[in-house]
């Protein structure tokens, strides 16, 4: 993008109807690292890949703990990520404490997508540079929705965000009808496939860049988990079990390949003619 006449102030509309600055929020987003969401019946997922500054820095957070029925992953920048999750902390909190309920989720995300839009209305304030991929559970079942700074939210049944994301999108639209009758091991193997999707040519998924954060019953690989299935965040040695369930690359685009371009029925091949 190029800086241009309209592009000083987020009150003011370009005459082809734009807001810039809210544009420009929207793509520091998308220099994010991605993260990918998915859900089923049961369960609902979110995979972050994590960014270090170099050898000696620790990895980032990537994801944040809402309450116990909620979770986000983040993309953008993680300052701006701090501020809006311990808004919506305040929020959980004040539902329990008036209500003495879990705050609805789409509520939750409307909160959040409300307190964004006055940024890119009022003067003197910038949109936040921010998006989010929220889970959550209810009575309802499992939900997954998407927050950018721009104020709208939606529910998807899969989603990505973040650099690249466009290649875990593409997965996901190949394979999100099966997702919703996929056991909670089958779905973060999905959801690994649109992440390693994202990365760049000679980086792999591994127990120090990856996170992943769940709500649901446990799985077969997870001890001392309630009931109810609270969210909670894997990462190091507690994901090495799912990488090491990934279908290798080469092997999965074979297998794709093998299924876009069937064998020839038998009787069309060309008939030597005998000499």
């Amino acid at each position: 993008m190029f800086r241009n006449t309209y592009d000083s102030d987020n009150t003011v509309f370009s005459p082809q109807g734009r807001l810039h600055q809210v544009e420009y929020a929207l793509e520091a987003v998308k220099q994010g690292s991605a993260a990918v969401g998915l859900r089923s019946k049961t369960h609902a997922i979110l995979l972050a890949l994590k960014r270090s500054t170099g050898e000696l820095a620790s990895y980032q957070q990537k994801m944040y703990r809402v309450d116990d029925h909620v979770g986000i992953a983040i993309a953008g920048l993680t300052s701006d990520a701090r501020v809006l999750s311990n808004f919506m902390r305040q929020q959980a909190m004040s539902s329990k404490m008036l209500f003495n309920r879990p705050i609805p989720v789409n509520r939750l995300v409307s909160s959040t997508a409300d307190k964004a839009q006055v940024n890119t209305q009022e003067y003197g304030r910038r949109p936040y540079g921010v998006g989010f991929l929220v889970i959550g559970g209810d009575k309802t079942g499992p939900h997954l929705y998407e927050f950018s700074p721009s104020g709208n939210s939606y529910e998807y049944y899969a989603m990505s965000i973040g650099a690249r994301s466009q290649s875990a999108k593409t997965y996901l639209e190949k394979h999100f009808e099966s997702f919703m009758d996929c056991e909670l091991e089958d779905l973060i193997r999905h959801g690994l496939h649109a992440l390693r999707e994202t990365l760049q040519q000679d980086k792999e998924l591994t127990i120090n860049n990856t996170s992943i954060g769940i709500i649901g019953p446990a799985s077969t690989h997870e001890k001392s988990v309630p009931p109810e299935g609270p969210f909670r965040i894997l990462e190091g040695e507690g994901i090495e079990v799912y990488l090491k369930s990934m279908i290798p690359k080469e092997s999965a685009d074979n297998a794709a390949a093998a299924a876009a371009d069937p064998p020839p029925a038998a009787g069309d091949e060309d008939v030597q003619m005998a000499e």
